[in-house]
């Protein structure tokens, strides 16, 4: 009996990542999510779901890297200290990596381009947006100061040499 649960804690500890990833990433915040979703906290609510959505973009980063990243012996074990950061309530990991590293990056358009801008439509029948309507729309939600600045940085860049 001794060998045999001597051979079977040597598996357990040599599969912890493995058995404990999926408990550490998904069941417990699971499990925290809808607690949260029930509770009438909505810090809580903001801390899983910044965490669900740097867990999908944990996970679109393994999908699409996933040839380099099987050559880094440590990686299962470098992500689940990771996760375990980003899940525990007391270090609060989710929300300081969306409040350091995410929220300036989509919260600040002057310091961001997106090349994603695809003009609103008002309805399915309606034409897309000309250039004056988009220009009058980021008037309004930026202000006239901030569109200035874009025209002037526009112009700069084209002085520059540079072309679109």
């Amino acid at each position: 009996m001794g060998s045999g649960s001597g051979s079977f804690l040597k598996v357990l500890l040599k599969n912890f990542d493995v058995l404990a990833g999926p408990v550490i990433s998904l069941l417990y915040p699971l499990y925290a999510s809808v607690r949260a979703i029930e509770s009438e906290s909505r810090a809580d609510d903001r801390q899983w779901l910044t965490y669900w959505v740097l867990y999908s973009m944990l996970t679109l980063l393994e999908l699409s890297f996933a040839r380099v990243i099987e050559w880094i012996p440590i990686w299962s074990y470098a992500k689940l200290t990771f996760t375990c950061w980003l899940v525990i309530p007391y270090f609060s990991g989710a929300s300081y990596v969306y409040e350091h590293y995410l929220r300036p990056f989509f919260i600040n358009p002057q310091q961001t381009i997106n090349i994603w801008y695809v003009p609103r439509k008002k309805n399915f029948f309606s034409k897309p947006d000309d250039i004056l309507t988009a220009a009058e729309r980021y008037m309004e939600e930026n202000g006239t100061e901030a569109f200035e600045k874009l025209i002037h940085r526009a112009d700069k860049s084209r002085s520059s040499g540079y072309r679109y």
